[in-house]
């Protein structure tokens, strides 16, 4: 089973406004309510590509309960652990102003409820795969994806990381099945500008060498590289099309790698879904559907 742990899961209201002035009444003219967090991303994704797994996390109040509502009603498989104090964040995002957003804090999560997710997360073993995504709270230790990976290595279960910085790093000692840094991610950790494919090469290899076993770099526009731990290295430009909403590409790119995994065992297809997924969801105003990501995988060069 595939497992994704989402710390801080969020409601995303999602609004367009015409016009936006500070310090003036704004009305909307389009809205959107979505439940959101990195592995609700990865969870959702997998979900239209009818990869089976369960969202974990935390959840708290009223949103939280919405937040479950939502992904039952998608038909996706959740198992939070609720918090009794706190609510759950709504994150504002302004569709028309370049990325525009306001993210609220979300609840405290304290030692005995971070003690239960590792009681939790203990019952995996060398069949499932965790997708641990995203930033963690500032009430949660710097160590905590460390301390999950140290609990579960021992039982063979494969995890996939897509974080940042020290809290990459952190766990390459762990030997994930697969991280996915973006090039500026990967850039900042190297302390260098990456502008081309080529450019990312050598700095994944690093990543190889300290532990992660594929390394998958999105780059935006410029595509995307697959360093896999076969010694294979795969390339793709962007595909054409119209960017629409980039939020929850890279998400997306590792539920599309992950479900090419899962269908065939090969990196260059894994690679290859990843993209199409990646890029269909940044060409969509939802995360991509599997129709959306067939058919981009069918145009790829």
């Amino acid at each position: 089973m595939i497992y994704t742990v989402t710390f801080n899961p969020s409601l995303d209201y999602v609004v367009a406004v015409d016009g936006f002035q500070l310090g003036k009444t704004n009305r909307t003219v389009e809205e959107q309510m979505l439940p959101g967090g990195k592995g609700i991303n990865v969870s959702t994704v997998l979900g239209n590509l009818r990869i089976e797994n369960v969202a974990l996390g935390f959840t708290a109040g009223f949103v939280g309960q919405e937040i479950e509502r939502m992904l039952q009603a998608q038909g996706l498989g959740c198992d939070f652990i609720h918090l009794t104090e706190g609510c759950s964040r709504i994150n504002i995002k302004l569709k028309d102003f370049d990325g525009t957003e306001i993210n609220a804090m979300g609840p405290d999560i304290g030692k005995e409820a971070l003690e239960a997710m590792k009681e939790k997360l203990s019952g995996l073993g060398k069949d499932d795969m965790l997708v641990l995504a995203g930033s963690i709270p500032a009430t949660m230790p710097d160590s905590v994806y460390h301390d999950i990976m140290a609990l579960l290595s021992p039982k063979g279960v494969d995890f996939v990381v897509d974080a940042t910085k020290e809290l990459l790093l952190n766990v390459l000692e762990y030997r994930p099945f697969l991280i996915k840094p973006n090039h500026h991610e990967l850039g900042e950790i190297f302390k260098t500008e990456i502008r081309t494919r080529e450019e990312v090469i050598p700095y994944a290899a690093k990543l190889q060498e300290k532990g992660a076993r594929n390394v998958l770099v999105s780059m935006g526009g410029e595509g995307a590289v697959l360093l896999d731990e076969e010694g294979g290295c795969h390339m793709l430009p962007a595909p054409e099309g119209k960017l629409i909403n980039a939020v929850g590409a890279g998400d997306s790119m590792v539920a599309g790698f992950i479900a090419g995994w899962k269908e065939e065992r090969d990196y260059e297809h894994a690679f290859r879904m990843g993209v199409a997924a990646g890029s269909a969801s940044a060409f969509s105003r939802l995360l991509a559907t599997e129709t959306e990501i067939r058919e981009l995988y069918n145009r790829l060069g």
